[in-house]
This record gives C-alpha cells, structure tokens and sequence, in this order.
C-alpha cells in the first residue's frame, strides 16, 4: 500500500521539519524507500538536509500538490514525506476536499497519515480541535509531543482533545529533548543525523555529543517503531 506521510501541526516552531528529518532519516537507516516534498519557500528542512531525496511543492498550486499523489501511485512500495510549513492547512484541506483525495484513497490503496506535532502550549491544542473537528475519522493521526519544545503536556491531557484523538485510533509518541548545543551545532552545518554522529565528518561533534545525538535518535526510533509505518 501506498503512504502518505504529511508532517503538519500549523503553528511555526513546534518541530514539524525536525520530525520529518527524524522520519526521512529513520526510512534511511532502515533502507525504506521514500520521497520527501518540502512546502517552505525559505527554509526547507528537507531539501536543507536530504536534498537528494526531495522536492519542493507549492502548497497553493493544485497541480504542485498533485505530484504527492503521482508519486505515491507511481511506486507504491515508496513512502511520502511530505513537510508543511507553517499556516499551510487550510490550502492543504482546500485541495483534499475539492480533489476527493480522502474519498480516492480507499480505492486506490493510499494510506494517508497526518502527523500533528505538538509544542506544550495551548495553540497546539487548538489546532488539533480544528484538524479533528475537520477531517474527524476520514484520517490517520500521529500525535507528536515534542519535549524540545517544552515538557509539560498537561494541557493536552486536560481538553479532552487527547481522548478524542485516541478515540479515532490516533497513535500517540514522544520526541525527547537534545542537548540544546547539539542540535545548534547539527543545524548549522547542514547535516543530516547520520553525517552528525559521523568522527570523520568535516564538522563533526564530539564523542560524548554523538553519542547524546545516537541515543536521542535510538529512543525517536523506539517511538516510530511502534507506529509500524
């Protein structure tokens, strides 16, 4: 089966471009097939850090859009990363509904995944009541609390956001915090997490520093191992 993997959450910040190199990194290491389109004009991650694997789209041109679906058709086998940027949702969903993309999927064997990514505050909460409010059971959830960016996700658990989520079988992980000088490090060089945890990388990090990237990376794979993508 084909899948789509888009890595959205709508508010700048949260970690979405962090989680999609995570998951094109993790399809790497584990010698899956993938493709990556990047929709951030200025900054993205994909094209940044896995340019061999990915492409940019428009997120306002249909025809842009309709690569993700070419692509997935084309070589089922592959999966489909696809990175939002910020304040993309509502042209997404514009072209989901007047495409029928949700309602072709099930006759074309698509699989369709929204990962959510989450920051501790009460924007992401809201923004989860919106996705769910709009696309209800007719989509795959991932929901992703990112602990880089903040620990406490009382406030999700308290909505009843959470609950209702899991209510349609959405899967929940959780993204540890890394050493703030780490990733300040790994960004400024350009470097995918393998080439990070590389010694003779031309920027490499320290021992102990690699070894903190490696166990961080190991514990994110723990989390997507449990999803079975």
């Amino acid at each position: 089966m084909a899948h789509i993997h888009f890595i959205g959450g709508e508010k700048g910040g949260v970690g979405k471009s962090l989680v999609a190199r995570i998951l094109a990194q993790y399809l790497i290491d584990h010698e899956r097939p993938f493709l990556g389109f990047d929709t951030d004009k200025s900054h993205g991650a994909l094209m940044r850090f896995y340019a061999g694997y990915a492409s940019p789209i428009v997120v306002d041109h249909y025809e842009s859009l309709d690569a993700i679906v070419e692509a997935a058709a084309a070589v089922p086998d592959r999966s489909i990363l696809v990175d939002l940027a910020a304040q993309t949702q509502d042209a997404l969903t514009q072209w989901m509904d007047d495409s029928g993309l949700l309602e072709l999927s099930s006759e074309m064997g698509l699989a369709i995944t929204y990962w959510h990514v989450m920051d501790s505050g009460r924007d992401s909460v809201d923004l989860l009541k919106k996705l769910l409010d709009r696309f209800g059971s007719r989509l795959n959830y991932v929901l992703v609390q990112n602990h880089i960016r903040g620990d406490n996700f009382d406030l999700l658990d308290a909505s009843g956001e959470k609950k209702r989520a899991l209510e349609l079988h959405a899967r929940i992980i959780d993204i540890r915090r890394l050493h703030e000088a780490s990733m300040i490090k790994i960004d400024g060089h350009s470097s995918s997490f393998w080439s990070a945890t590389q010694s003779n990388d031309a920027h490499a990090l320290g021992i102990l520093e690699r070894q903190r990237v490696k166990m961080w990376l190991k514990n994110a794979y723990s989390e997507i191992d449990t999803l079975h993508v």
